[in-house]
C-alpha cells in the first residue's frame, strides 16, 4: 500500500477552491437570510403585501428580469459587461410588431426571426469586444443608443397592436397558477446552473474571468467564448421582449429602459464581482428576488419613486462593501 503526500503548492491550490466555495455559500445563505427578514417585514408593515396576487406579481417582475440576469451572471463572470440589453429589449418588440403587422408574418415566424436576430447581434458586439480588443462597456453602450433609435424609427415611436390571443398567453397566462414567464425564467434558471457548474464552457467562462491570458495560453478560446457570452445576452433580450410584448399586448418601442440596471443589480447583489471569476445562478435569483421585494414593499408602503432609487443604489453599494469586507 502507498501513501501520496501533497507538496506545499497542491495542498495551496487544492484549499484555495474550497476557500471560495466556502465563501460563496456563506455569502448565499446570508443573502438568503436578507430576504427572509426583508420579506418578514414586509408583510408586517406594507399592506398587501403577503396576498397571493402581490406575490405573483414579484414573481412575475422578476421573470422578465431575470431570464436575462442568467446569461448575464455568465457575462460578468467572465469580466464583461452589457449594458444594452433593455435597448435590445425595446428593438426585439418594435421588430416583432414591424414583422408581424406591416409585413404580415406570421407570429411565430417573427417570433423565431427576432430571437436569432437578438442572439446574430449580441455575437456581432461579442465579436467587436473579442477581435477589436474594445472594452465590452464601449461596445454595449453603443448598441444601447443605436438599438433605442432603431426601435424609435421602425414605429415611429408608436405602439403597434398585438391581439392575437394565442400570443398574449406567453406574458399573461398562467400553467396551475404560476405565470407562464415564470416557468420561462425556472426553466432559464435551470438550464444556465446546469452550463455554470457542469460543463466545460461554464468552466471556460470562470477561467476567463479569473486570468484570461492564462486561459488563453491553457487552451481555451478566449475569443469564441467572448463571442457567445454576448450572443446569449442578446437572444435572452430578445426572449424577453417578446414577454413584454405578449404582456402589453402592443410592440412598444418604449419599454426596456432600466432593464440593464435591474440586471445588472441582481447579479451584483447575487454575489458576482464586476472584476470578473465569480458568481452564480442561485445568487443572481435571490439578488433579483431581494430588489423586486424591496421595490415592491417601498411602492405599497407609499415611499416616493426618487427615495425608491436612492434605497436601490445604497443596496447596491452596501452588497459590495460587505463582500469586499467580507474578502479580507
Amino acid at each position: 500500500m502507498t501513501t501520496e503526500t501533497m507538496t506545499p503548492g497542491e495542498a495551496v491550490r487544492t484549499a484555495a477552491p474550497a476557500k471560495q466555495l466556502a465563501r460563496l455559500d456563506a455569502e448565499l445563505k446570508g443573502l438568503l437570510a436578507a430576504l427572509i427578514a426583508l420579506c418578514m417585514l414586509a408583510a408586517l408593515f406594507a399592506p398587501n403585501f403577503a396576498t397571493a396576487g402581490n406575490l405573483l406579481d414579484i414573481l412575475r417582475q422578476v421573470a422578465f428580469t431575470g431570464i436575462i440576469a442568467y446569461g448575464m451572471t455568465l457575462v460578468i463572470v467572465a469580466g464583461e459587461i452589457d449594458v444594452s440589453v433593455g435597448s435590445a429589449i425595446a428593438f426585439s418588440s418594435a421588430l416583432f410588431g414591424t414583422l408581424a403587422g406591416p409585413f404580415q408574418l406570421p407570429l411565430w415566424s417573427a417570433a423565431l426571426a427576432v430571437v436569432a436576430l437578438g442572439a446574430a447581434m449580441g455575437a456581432g458586439a461579442g465579436a467587436i469586444r473579442a477581435w477589436f480588443n474594445i472594452p465590452s462597456f464601449i461596445v454595449t453602450l453603443a448598441m444601447f443608443s443605436a438599438l433605442r433609435g432603431a426601435a424609435m424609427l421602425m414605429t415611429d415611436a408608436i405602439p403597434i397592436p398585438i391581439l392575437d390571443e394565442s400570443f398574449q398567453v406567453w406574458g399573461s397566462g398562467a400553467v396551475l397558477g404560476v405565470p407562464v414567464p415564470v416557468l420561462l425564467m425556472l426553466a432559464t434558471f435551470a438550464v444556465f446552473a446546469v452550463v455554470a457548474s457542469r460543463t466545460a464552457f461554464g468552466r471556460s467562462v470562470y477561467a476567463i474571468g479569473g486570468n484570461a491570458e492564462a486561459a488563453h495560453l491553457s487552451g481555451i478560446p478566449v475569443k469564441r467564448t467572448r463571442t457567445l457570452l454576448f450572443a446569449l445576452t442578446g437572444g435572452l433580450a430578445a426572449i424577453s421582449g417578446l414577454l413584454m410584448t405578449s404582456r402589453l399586448g402592443s410592440a412598444t418601442p418604449s419599454i426596456g429602459y432600466g432593464v440593464e440596471f435591474a440586471v445588472i443589480t441582481a447579479v451584483i447583489v447575487g454575489g458576482a464581482s464586476l472584476s470578473g471569476g465569480r458568481g452564480s445562478m442561485l445568487g443572481t435569483l435571490l439578488g433579483g428576488l431581494f430588489i423586486v421585494v424591496l421595490s415592491n414593499a417601498m411602492v405599497l408602503l407609499g415611499v416616493n419613486s426618487y427615495a425608491q432609487d436612492v434605497a436601490n443604489g445604497i443596496v447596491v453599494l452596501l452588497a459590495v462593501l460587505v463582500r469586499t469586507r467580507v474578502a479580507r
